[in-house]
């Protein structure tokens, strides 16, 4: 083992004095420069120790391995021996890197220290100096102190304009980003590489298309296009300005890709919901150079939940496990959110308490896992444990656990969470203004709803189209097309969704010509082709007026395979309009679907009931009974002091099940005023 160890180390073995005492200065250098190269910053330190004389190199070079290595306390106290060394001059290259080290730990009131001696030495003008100052300065936020340093360099190159514009974007400031690049190119400085990434990340941010492909275009002509990593910030523009198509092209046709190139490849992929490509293109990758890391496999691993491949998802998790990339927080994530799409539960919690540092993403993924699946009180309680640990809900956990309160009709609980979301100041993120709409709309508070609607400082799609659909569904049909109506004057334009909650509403209001009005606008004026929910919405209008022809030959011609719910919506609108030979036709057909639906065998009995044809409904219970079919009991459930409690037909599972018969038997037995009843309840909660 210890020739092994010499054998890999030749370079740090100790050096004889009469060795010692031929190397020159340089040589010293030259291997201080490969000690820290390589990692070992501790021997470089031992041969700084044992230099008989060090110059402005040797200091320098040993102050940039602290720098590289986070270590900025050491770099800082070599520099203060460093200065006093009347031998040494300290100039703009020592300088940057301690700027540099600054500008890292986010610590700008050392930074003025350094600018003090900068200024005091003549330093201060130097491009180096003057290019770290300003990336230290917009990094922090003092953007004025940088535009103030910028203006004051006598000589700007391209560093010093990347440094200003790269500050700005890390600020959010991302239109004087662009201003100061447009700037920058009528200036006689060329732009690099860097420079297009960085500008194109600011694109991206603005959803600024346009502006992206004018770049792209000063990219081909300058050459830069077969760069991968200006080619890879190419492709997460066109991917964040939903142009998916164009960054697939762009990587697909790239000679030699990297692994951020395989891995948005991957994920442009998933988000166009192609998901086999993306297996395909990461298989791709396994047989290239190129080796997965943490990120692709996060990637691929969000695919496998999209697929239900659960055996595909449990050996990517055998890969992660053995290449050590478990305690990765993008790939523990991503497992988390596996196992919670595939009903796991068990194995996500399992993941997420081996996890050894959770970030807010971690609680958001077990929290929402939980939520999908139903399990309300378990989310309510990680919530609370997320602020145990100190940390802050994000909008996307609120808008999960409102989601929970609207499925389960918890008004209490979601107006807690209101009161939460008001002291956190997110009231006014679109995610969290849908959720709350949503969830007062369910609860059957649409005038609360509305309020929260109105309160919008911004215009957002989702918002609206939440609103249209909340009085949709309440049954405000005239309110939910006038507000579908002024989309346009806000500056909006409707989507999928929000055609659903007008077809919904023209539906509930039986107004069949403004129905097909909308549908023939979806395709016509919004380039929308109608999705299977669409058509199931215009069923579902012409079946509440009874014109039951056209229903059927609606579901006949329209492009899609014809599942049980259109053949069931229309099946229900032959039980009300006693349309009993073409209601017998549509349950055959929906038993050749589903031979074992409970709910058809039971709505053709009781279109033959309305018709008193005893016998046919008779012959169809007996089917029923033969068959083992058996309708699932329906459920209902309350809150009370805090705790849900669920109730089914028949069903005496409940801990006070026996006084509940008591009460339900005592008011079906006899007249029963209000004032009986209240002191039965209270009797029984005593």
């Amino acid at each position: 083992m210890a020739k092994m160890i010499s054998w890999a180390r030749p370079h740090i073995r100790r050096l004889s004095p009469s060795t010692s005492s031929r190397m020159t200065v340089i040589q010293y250098n030259t291997r201080l420069r490969e000690l820290i190269k390589t990692g070992y910053l501790g021997d470089a330190r031992s041969l700084f120790d044992s230099m008989p004389r060090r110059d402005e190199i040797s200091w320098t070079t040993l102050i940039s391995g602290y720098v590289g290595a986070m270590d900025i306390s050491e770099a800082f106290a070599l520099f203060s021996v460093m200065r006093v060394q009347p031998a040494l001059r300290v100039d703009h290259f020592v300088l940057s890197l301690l700027l540099k080290a600054c500008t890292l730990v986010m610590n700008p009131n050392l930074g003025e220290s350094v600018h003090g001696y900068a200024i005091k030495t003549g330093e201060a003008n130097s491009l180096y100096v003057g290019s770290a100052l300003l990336d230290m300065y917009t990094k922090a936020g003092r953007i004025e102190l940088g535009y103030r340093i910028f203006d004051e360099m006598p000589l700007k190159n391209v560093i010093s304009w990347t440094a200003l514009i790269n500050g700005l974007i890390s600020c959010g400031h991302c239109r004087e980003a662009v201003s100061c690049f447009a700037e920058m190119c009528k200036s006689e400085v060329q732009c690099n590489g860097h420079t297009f990434a960085i500008i194109l990340k600011a694109c991206a941010d603005l959803d600024a298309l346009s502006c992206g492909r004018e770049i792209h275009t000063q990219i081909i002509k300058k050459g830069f296009d077969a760069s991968s990593f200006v080619a890879n910030s190419l492709a997460t523009m066109y991917n964040k300005c939903r142009k998916f198509d164009n960054a697939v092209h762009l990587l697909e046709r790239m000679a030699t890709q990297d692994v951020v190139s395989w891995t948005t490849i991957i994920t442009t992929y998933i988000q166009m919901g192609m998901e086999e490509s993306a297996f395909e293109a990461f298989l791709r990758m396994k047989r290239s150079d190129a080796t997965p890391d943490e990120y692709t496999y996060g990637a691929v691993i969000s695919a496998c939940a999209s697929l239900s491949r659960t055996k595909c998802g449990e050996q990517l998790h055998a890969q992660v496990l053995c290449k050590g990339l478990s305690n990765s927080l993008p790939v523990a994530n991503s497992i988390i959110s596996m196992y919670s799409k595939l009903g796991q539960l068990s194995s996500a919690l399992t993941i997420f308490h081996e996890i050894t540092k959770r970030d807010i993403v971690s609680w958001n993924t077990i929290v929402t896992g939980y939520s999908q699946e139903g399990c309300g009180e378990e989310a309510f309680e990680l919530l609370s444990w997320i602020r145990i640990e100190g940390l802050t809900p994000t909008e996307s956990t609120l808008a999960v656990v409102l989601t929970v309160c609207s499925n389960m009709a918890i008004l209490k609980q979601g107006m807690q969470l209101h009161a939460l979301v008001l002291s956190l100041g997110l009231e006014q993120a679109p995610t969290i203004q849908s959720a709350l709409i949503n969830m007062y709309a369910k609860c059957g508070s649409i005038k609360e709803a509305y309020k929260i609607f109105d309160a919008a400082t911004k215009y957002d799609i989702v918002v609206w189209t939440t609103m249209i659909n909340g009085y949709a569904e309440h049954g405000y049909s005239h309110e939910a097309i006038d507000l579908f109506e002024k989309l346009a004057s806000v500056g909006l334009r409707p989507d999928p969704v929000t055609y659903i909650g007008i077809l919904t509403a023209c539906s509930h209001a039986g107004l069949i010509d403004l129905g097909f009005n909308y549908f023939d606008s979806m395709s016509r004026e919004q380039r929308i082709n109608p999705s299977r929910e669409h058509y199931g919405c215009m069923i579902d209008l012409l079946c509440r007026a009874g014109r039951l022809d056209e229903a059927e030959h609606m579901i006949k011609r329209m492009p899609y395979e014809h599942n049980d719910v259109v053949w069931s919506t229309l099946l229900r609108a032959c039980n009300i309009n006693g349309d009993v030979d073409r209601g017998r036709r549509i349950a055959e057909h929906i038993l050749e679907l589903d031979p074992n639906c409970a709910g058809t065998h039971i709505a053709l009995a009781t279109v033959y009931s309305a018709k008193e044809r005893w016998t046919d409904a008779e012959e169809m219970r007996k089917m029923m009974k033969s068959k083992g079919v058996t309708k699932e009991p329906g459920w209902s459930w309350i809150m009370v002091k805090d705790c849900v409690s669920t109730f089914a037909a028949g069903d005496q599972s409940h801990s006070h099940s026996e006084e509940l018969y008591g009460v339900l038997n005592f008011l079906c037995s006899q007249e029963t005023s209000v004032q009986d009843v209240v002191s039965l309840v209270y009797d029984i909660e005593d």
